[in-house]
């Protein structure tokens, strides 16, 4: 192989590599929630194109009040599912939603759209 054709296809090696890593390996380092004087862990969740943070970490034992502000218009982000926490809720575009809950048990644990396409972590401590 010619000098190019080994440059062209390191090249190529190197934008699948960063692909993959981008959109199925790579981690946020994840939000604390603020605490309200209730008790509450509190965060704001943007719903746009995906979750805004996609990662909350939380403590167990004391109560979550996550607030999900959708801004689309997408059918996929209409709602939002806590499958662990028997939680779920819908989201009306514009408005803010609180989803309340208290996590009991240390673990990770996933939030999403109906469809999976949308996907956040919660990280209880």
């Amino acid at each position: 192989m010619t000098p190019d054709r080994w440059l062209v296809t390191a090249l190529g090696l190197g934008l699948i590599a960063f692909i993959v890593w981008f959109f199925w390996m790579k981690r946020s380092t994840g939000v604390r929630p603020s605490e309200t004087s209730g008790g509450y862990q509190e965060a704001m969740i943007l719903v746009k194109g995906g979750y805004t943070p996609d990662t909350i970490i939380v403590r167990a034992g004391k109560p979550v009040r996550l607030n999900f502000r959708r801004e689309e218009t997408a059918s996929c982000s209409d709602k939002v599912i806590f499958a662990d926490f028997g939680k779920s809720a819908d989201l009306p575009t514009g408005q803010t939603v609180p989803v309340e809950f208290v996590p009991k048990t240390p673990g990770e644990y996933v939030f999403a759209c109906p469809m999976g396409m949308f996907k956040g972590r919660l990280i209880v401590e």
